[in-house]
């Protein structure tokens, strides 16, 4: 069996964690989270620069995983579509499969669920998820057709 790439999308607060460990417990994926990463280093997690270079990292090992056969959870939220979509590409050209678990959740949630968690600091504010939604790139229906599987929550 070939390995598959399990992109989740969606904002903070969402379930992003709760689904990528769901999905690493069931199928023995390798998990990328950068947020844990991160605070494993040490890191601000609003620091953007060092962000973009943890998840260059984590890119770097999810191609060796796949082309080695083995799934991989990306656990960055992918807000744009062709970000989605070039994860999707490079996968497919490594043999793999890929599926989206795209995940929502209203606001009042998102906002318990960040300060629950109490990470950020400074705290993620309501002004911030209203400013990301409106960043978001919501998969549109030619997007979802270019997956293997669509799992949406």
């Amino acid at each position: 069996m070939s390995a598959t790439l399990f992109i989740i999308a969606g904002l903070p607060g969402v379930g992003k964690s709760t689904r990528a460990a769901a999905l690493e417990a069931q199928t023995g994926a390798v998990r990328m989270e950068p947020d844990a990463w991160m605070h494993e280093l040490k890191l601000d997690l609003w620091d953007e620069e060092r962000r973009a270079i943890v998840e260059a990292m984590q890119w770097r090992l999810s191609r060796r995983f796949l082309a080695a056969g083995v799934s991989v959870i990306i656990e960055w939220g992918t807000w744009g579509r062709d970000e989605r979509l070039g994860l999707a590409d490079v996968a497919r050209g490594l043999g793999a499969r890929v599926e989206l678990c795209w995940l929502t959740a209203p606001i009042p949630v998102m906002l318990e669920r960040i300060r629950k968690r109490g990470r950020e600091n400074p705290p993620i504010t309501l002004e911030h998820i209203e400013g990301w939604l409106g960043a978001f790139q919501a998969p549109d229906a030619e997007e979802l057709a270019r997956y293997d599987a669509v799992h949406r929550q």
